[in-house]
C-alpha cells in the first residue's frame, strides 16, 4: 500500500481524532496540538501545552467530539488535567489517584472527563464545572483503557486484572464484568451491533455481545502487541496497529482476517484514525510521521483491467489490497467467473471439451482460478461414464461416481436422477400408507439397491411406516410441536419431501413476519412468530424478536398514554428504543434537564436540583442517576461549609447524613481525610457509621441541606 499524503512532526504521534467540524486533531508526545485538514494533512492552526509524555501506550490525551475540550496526563503522571480549548484555561485537576494516572477519556456527548489510574479507580469529572461527579466500579489493578459506545450510553474500562467493567451512563449503574481473557486487557473498542472488541497482552482478541455478555468470536492471526484500534465507515473493516509497525485488517461481518500485513511501517504505530468521507486510514507513528492511505487503492486500475479483461492482473491487485474484493468492480469479475465456470461445466457435460477450454482460457493465468480449472477438467474426464450408467439404469454405479466427483451433482443429468428418485420415493410412501402395500414399495425401490445413501431411507420407510404416517398427519394438522418431537426421535424424517416443505414454510413465515414488522403490523407479525417459535432453527431468534416487539409495543403505548416512568424503564431494557424518534425526544429531554440540575448541583442548591428533576422522581429507571446528582450536590455543600467555617459538630452531622444516604464513596473518603486534618480530635470513623448506598437512595431522602 502506498500512502496518499505524508507529514512529519518530529515527535511521536499520541492522538489522531477527526472532530465534528471535520478537522483532524493531531497531538504529539510533547502535547503540541495541531488542527489539520484530514485529506491534505495541511496545518490549520494549533497551540502547545508543553506536557511531555514518555509513555503513551495508553490514552494519555483525549479530545471531546466537538474539539472544545481536552484532557491530558501530567508529565509525572501524578495528575490529570481538563482544559477548555477556546479559553486555553484549565477547568479541572484530578489528583486523587493513589499512584499514577494511567489514561483519560471524554465521553461522546461531552458531559464527563474520566481519569483512570494504577489504583484501579476511575473518576468522572463534570466538564462544565470541573467537579468530581461520580466514580466507576473499581478494578483491582491498573486500568489500561477506557472507551465509550458511539451514542454515549456505555463506558467500559479494562485492566491488568484481566477484566472489563461495563457501566451505563444512562442509569448510572454497573452493567456487568466481562471475564474471558487470560492476560491483562490492554485495548478495547465498541463496534456495531452492540459489540465490543478487547485485546489482551498475549495478543488474544475477543468480540463480545454487550447484551448477553457472551463471547461472539475470538479473532485469529494476531502475533504482535496491538497499540491502536480503529474501524472504517459503518464498522465494515477493523484495523489494528501494532508495535512492529504492522496494520492488520479484518472483515467485521465475518471476523475473517483479510491481511496480517495490510500496511508495514518502519516505526511502531502509536495512533490510528479513519476519514469516513475519503475512505482513508490515517496512521500516526512513534518516529513522528502521519500518513493517510486510501483503503480502496487500486480501484481505478480494476476498471481499466476489467475493460481489457486482464483477470490475472485483477486478481494480483486484489491480493495486494484485499479490500478491493469488496468493491463493485471486483463483484462484477466474480460474477463473470461464476458464469464462465457454469457454462464450461455445461460444455463438459455435453462432451465439448474444446468449448470448455475456450471459455476457461479467459482465467487460465489466474493461479487460484487455474487450480479450479484443472480440477474441473480432471473431474469431468469420467462424466461420459456417469452419463452412460445413468442412461442404462445402472444407478448404483452412477451414484457412486457422483460421490467420487461431487461436481456432477450440479449437472442436469444428476438432477434428473434425483427427480426420478423423489417420484419413486413418493410412490413408495403412498404404498406404505396401505398396510398391504409394503411389497409394492419394495418393488419400486429395486433399482436403488446398493446405493448406500438411499438404502438407509428405504429401510427406515419400510420398517417405520407408522412413524411416517404420524408425521404426515401432524403436518396436515399443522401440529408443528408433534412434528419436531417426531423428528428429534427419528432423524430419517428429515430426508422426506414433507420435511423440506416444513422448512420452506418456516422460511416463508419468517420472511412475512419481517415484512409485517417493516410495515408496522406487529400484531400479525407476532401471530406468525408464535408459530415459528416451535422451529428449532428459529427458536432463539424468535424469543429475542418477541421480547423486543413486546417491549416496543409497551414503550409506544406508554409514550402515547404519557406514562413516562414506564417509557424510560423500557428504554433501559431495549437500547434500540433510544434510536426511535420518541426515544430520542425522551433522551434529549433527560439530558437537557440533567444539565440544568447539574448547574444547580455544582452550587449545592438541592432544592433547585429537585425542581429540575421533579419530572423523574418516581421513575425507577432514573433513581440511581438522580441519586448521583444529589450525592454530588451534597458533597459541594460539605466542601462549601468547611470553607465557610461551619462548626465541627455541624460538619460531623453532615458526614453522618451523607454516609447514611450514599454510603462509602471516593468523594466522602477524600473529604473526610481533609476533615480529619483540620479536626484531629474528631471521634468519627467512616467505617463505623451507618452506611447507605446510591442504589438504595430514594427521593424521599432529599433535604435542603445535608447538614440538617
Amino acid at each position: 500500500m502506498n500512502f496518499v499524503t505524508r507529514k512529519g512532526i518530529n515527535k511521536a504521534v499520541v492522538l489522531l481524532k477527526i472532530v465534528k467540524d471535520g478537522r483532524l486533531i493531531v497531538v504529539d508526545s510533547e502535547t503540541t496540538i495541531r488542527f489539520m485538514k484530514p485529506d491534505e494533512l495541511s496545518l490549520i492552526n494549533g497551540f502547545k501545552v508543553n506536557v511531555k509524555h514518555q509513555y503513551y501506550k495508553t490514552n494519555v490525551v483525549s479530545f471531546s467530539n466537538d474539539g472544545d475540550y481536552f484532557a491530558t496526563l501530567t508529565t509525572d503522571r501524578k495528575e490529570a488535567y481538563l482544559y477548555n480549548n477556546k479559553t486555553k484555561k484549565r477547568i479541572a485537576k484530578v489528583d486523587r489517584h493513589h499512584g499514577e494516572v494511567s489514561c483519560v477519556g471524554i465521553d461522546p456527548l461531552n458531559r464527563y472527563m474520566f481519569s483512570c489510574g494504577d489504583d484501579g479507580k476511575t473518576f468522572a469529572i463534570d466538564i462544565k464545572s470541573g467537579k468530581l461527579v461520580f466514580t466507576l466500579p473499581v478494578h483491582v489493578d491498573t486500568i489500561n483503557d477506557i472507551v465509550f459506545s458511539a451514542n454515549g450510553n456505555w463506558v467500559a474500562t479494562c485492566s491488568y486484572d484481566r477484566k472489563i467493567s461495563v457501566f451505563s451512563l444512562v442509569t448510572m449503574t454497573a452493567k456487568r464484568k466481562l471475564k474471558a481473557h487470560a492476560a491483562a486487557v490492554t485495548k478495547m473498542k465498541f463496534i456495531k451491533e452492540h459489540r465490543l472488541i478487547s485485546i489482551d497482552k498475549n495478543s488474544s482478541a475477543i468480540i463480545w455481545d454487550m447484551y448477553t455478555g457472551k463471547v461472539v468470536e475470538r479473532l485469529q492471526g494476531i502475533h504482535d502487541d496491538v497499540r491502536q484500534i480503529v474501524t472504517s465507515k459503518d464498522d465494515e473493516f477493523l484495523f489494528l496497529g501494532t508495535a512492529l509497525g504492522y496494520v492488520l485488517v479484518y472483515d467485521l461481518n465475518t471476523y475473517e482476517l483479510l491481511s496480517p500485513k495490510y500496511i508495514k511501517i518502519a516505526s511502531p504505530i502509536s495512533a490510528l484514525e479513519f476519514n469516513d468521507e475519503k475512505h482513508q486510514l490515517i496512521i500516526g507513528t512513534e518516529d513522528g510521521f502521519i500518513m493517510s492511505y486510501n483503503i480502496y487503492e487500486g480501484e481505478e486500475k480494476l476498471k481499466i483491467m476489467l475493460k481489457n479483461k486482464e483477470f490475472d492482473a485483477i486478481q494480483k491487485e486484489a491480493e495486494f489490497n484485499p479490500i478491493l474484493a469488496y468493491t463493485q468492480i471486483y463483484n462484477l469479475v466474480s460474477n463473470f467467473w461464476e458464469n464462465i465456470l457454469a457454462k464450461a461445466k455445461i460444455a463438459l457435460q455435453s462432451n465439448d471439451k474444446a468449448k470448455a477450454l475456450l471459455l476457461l482460457n479467459t482465467f487460465k493465468n489466474v493461479p487460484s482460478k487455474n487450480k479450479i480449472i484443472n480440477k474441473t477438467l480432471a473431474d469431468y474426464a469420467e462424466f461420459a461414464k456417469f452419463s452412460k450408467y445413468a442412461k442404462k439404469g445402472k444407478l448404483a454405479l452412477a451414484y457412486s461416481l457422483c460421490n467420487t466427483y461431487p461436481a456432477y451433482k450440479d449437472s442436469k443429468l444428476y438432477k434428473a436422477l434425483e427427480e426420478r428418485w423423489k417420484k419413486t420415493f413418493i410412490q413408495a410412501q403412498k404404498y406404505v400408507l396401505d398396510p398391504k402395500g409394503i411389497e409394492s414399495a419394495k418393488e419400486v425401490f429395486k433399482p436403488y439397491r446398493g446405493i448406500s445413501e438411499k438404502t438407509k431411507l428405504i429401510q427406515e420407510l419400510l420398517t417405520q411406516g407408522e412413524v411416517y404416517k404420524r408425521f404426515r398427519t401432524a403436518i396436515g394438522q399443522k401440529d408443528f410441536t408433534i412434528c419436531f418431537e417426531l423428528i428429534k426421535q427419528h432423524q430419517f424424517l428429515k430426508e422426506f419431501p414433507e420435511y423440506e416443505v416444513l422448512i420452506n414454510y418456516a422460511d416463508t413465515l419468517y420472511i412475512k413476519s419481517q415484512e409485517l414488522l417493516g410495515k408496522g403490523d406487529t400484531n400479525s407479525a407476532i401471530k406468525m412468530l408464535r408459530v415459528l417459535a416451535v422451529f428449532d432453527d428459529f427458536k432463539e431468534e424468535v424469543k429475542i424478536l418477541m421480547h423486543d416487539i413486546e417491549t416496543k409495543q409497551k414503550f409506544f403505548t406508554a409514550v402515547e398514554n404519557e406514562e413516562y416512568d414506564k417509557a424510560y424503564d423500557y428504554m433501559t431494557q431495549t437500547e434500540d428504543l433510544q434510536d426511535t424518534p420518541e426515544g430520542q425526544k425522551l433522551q434529549n429531554k433527560w439530558y437537557g434537564d440533567l444539565a440544568k440540575a447539574n448547574a444547580y448541583a455544582v452550587n449545592g442548591d438541592a432544592l433547585n436540583v429537585r425542581k429540575e428533576l421533579e419530572f423523574y422522581m418516581k421513575m425507577s429507571a432514573k433513581t440511581t442517576a438522580i441519586a448521583t446528582v444529589f450525592a454530588w450536590c451534597y458533597m459541594v455543600q460539605l466542601e462549601d461549609s468547611a470553607r465557610e467555617g461551619v462548626s465541627q459538630l455541624a460538619l460531623e452531622k453532615g458526614i453522618k447524613n451523607y454516609m447514611l444516604h450514599f454510603g462509602l464513596q471516593e468523594q466522602i473518603e477524600s473529604y473526610f481525610m481533609l476533615f480529619q486534618n483540620k479536626y484531629p480530635s474528631t471521634k468519627l470513623t467512616l467505617e463505623h457509621l451507618a452506611h447507605g448506598a446510591t442504589s438504595m437512595w430514594r427521593p424521599s431522602m432529599i433535604v435542603a441541606s445535608i447538614l440538617d
